[in-house]
């Protein structure tokens, strides 16, 4: 390999990184909210864990005593993301917001669970 194919793979290689934004993780933990036909919401514990890598937005959730959960999304040019995660027999909307402005994650089906996203 030649100095010269060598320095332009080192800037390539320069280039892609300084491109490439950090990844940035968040979580959020709490109760959930009662949705109409639900009774007991308030007291299921739910752990949410986002991170954000350029405009790809992965989650993990936990309600205490279930199966971990994931879901993906993209975020907009406003910072904002929706998608669905599966659970059980049936999904959950989930949606939020990750900006300079605010951090917030909502995941909502068979109860509410979310908030301000908490940066790790």
């Amino acid at each position: 390999m030649t100095k010269v194919s060598v320095a332009v793979t080192a800037l390539a290689l320069l280039a892609t990184g300084a491109a490439h934004a950090a990844e940035v993780a968040y979580t959020w933990e709490g109760m959930g909210v009662n949705v109409p036909g639900s009774a007991k919401c308030a007291t299921y514990k739910m752990t949410i864990a986002v991170t954000v890598d350029g405009n790809a937005v992965k989650g993990v959730f936990q309600q205490q005593g279930r199966d971990e959960r994931k879901f993906e999304a993209v975020l907009d040019a406003k910072g904002s993301f929706k998608g669905k995660a599966a659970v059980g027999g049936g999904s959950m909307d989930v949606t939020g917001v990750i900006s300079d402005q605010e951090s917030a994650v909502l995941l909502d089906g068979y109860c509410k669970f979310g908030g301000k996203l908490n940066k790790k």
